[in-house]
């Protein structure tokens, strides 16, 4: 039995009808790739080419404040990193991006967040038909006690997938996730018998197998080893052709490796964004100068 902690979990790994699902308004279209340089987002940007615009988001919970008035653009089929020391704001921010906040009691959210040209916040959004677009990848592995098969097919299963779709589905997402190989003769088996960073694979598969636009990544690789990490580093530049993909991490030089683009953040406030290679090598920003130099942090 799946367990209620996991359901919520499987929720914000964005359950959606696999590639044959209808869309909602909020759902249509994914909009172009793009290779544009980050920037802060105001009023009068042009939304082409960008997954995601955010605008003026304020966050507290209860009365302390988490972020304030942060603007950024998140290009299609690109990585952003966001990066900063622990308490700035990012890991606020990025649950931001698919509502997950909302479960929160006390967390109060203001400002704009659109999803290709759609604001997630308006009053007549679902919040389950965002993350159902916008899937997340916690921290720590989460599979299901189920088998590897199970935990795949769980999703589309009870979003309606035909049974004698769900092999085929499966086998797709365990290949994208970068897990096939070393499964594919051990389907049966349960999922809490891989190692770590198989476990996180499978969770990356489990939320692709749902068809996601968008893939929340809240530091993915913390609790794996530097092999089991180098393979979620590769598999995050496989996966830019599909998914538009945000990842926090603490981790300087997994940024460099994997992100096009950078942003951070300090107690709270977006500092600057700007491409990685402009975040790291030329920052305006003394503050971020001295953040990704390692002076504090």
């Amino acid at each position: 039995m799946v367990t209620s902690n996991a359901l919520a979990s499987m929720a914000t790994d964005g359950i959606r009808t696999g590639r044959s699902a209808h869309r909602s308004a909020l759902e249509a279209g994914r909009g172009p790739s793009a290779g544009a340089s980050l920037a802060a987002a105001d009023a009068d940007v042009d939304m082409a080419g960008d997954r995601i615009v955010a605008r003026d988001v304020h966050v507290r919970y209860g009365d302390k404040v988490a972020l304030r008035g942060t603007s950024l653009r998140m290009r299609a089929n690109t990585c952003t990193a966001l990066i900063g020391p622990s308490g700035c704001g990012k890991s606020t921010f990025l649950r931001c991006l698919n509502r997950m906040n909302d479960t929160i009691d006390d967390a109060h959210v203001t400002g704009e967040i659109f999803l290709d040209g759609e604001n997630i916040y308006a009053s007549d959004v679902d919040p389950v038909a965002v993350r159902r677009r916008v899937g997340m990848v916690f921290q720590r592995s989460n599979p299901f006690p189920k088998s590897i098969f199970e935990n795949v097919a769980y999703g589309p299963r009870r979003l309606g997938t035909p049974k004698r779709e769900l092999g085929e589905l499966v086998e797709q997402s365990l290949r994208s996730g970068g897990l096939w190989e070393e499964v594919k003769d051990r389907l049966d088996e349960s999922a809490l018998g891989l190692s770590g960073g198989q476990q996180q694979r499978l969770c990356i598969a489990r939320a692709l197998a749902v068809d996601p636009d968008v893939l929340l990544m809240d530091e993915p690789a913390s609790a794996l080893d530097p092999i089991a990490t180098a393979k979620l580093e590769e598999l995050i530049g496989e996966l830019r052709a599909r998914v538009t993909i945000i990842i926090v991490t603490h981790n300087m030089q997994q940024a460099v490796r994997v992100a096009q683009h950078t942003a951070f953040f300090y107690m709270g406030d977006l500092v600057e964004a700007g491409t990685t290679d402009a975040i790291f090598n030329s920052p305006k920003e003394p503050k971020t100068a001295d953040y990704v130099s390692g002076r504090f942090g």
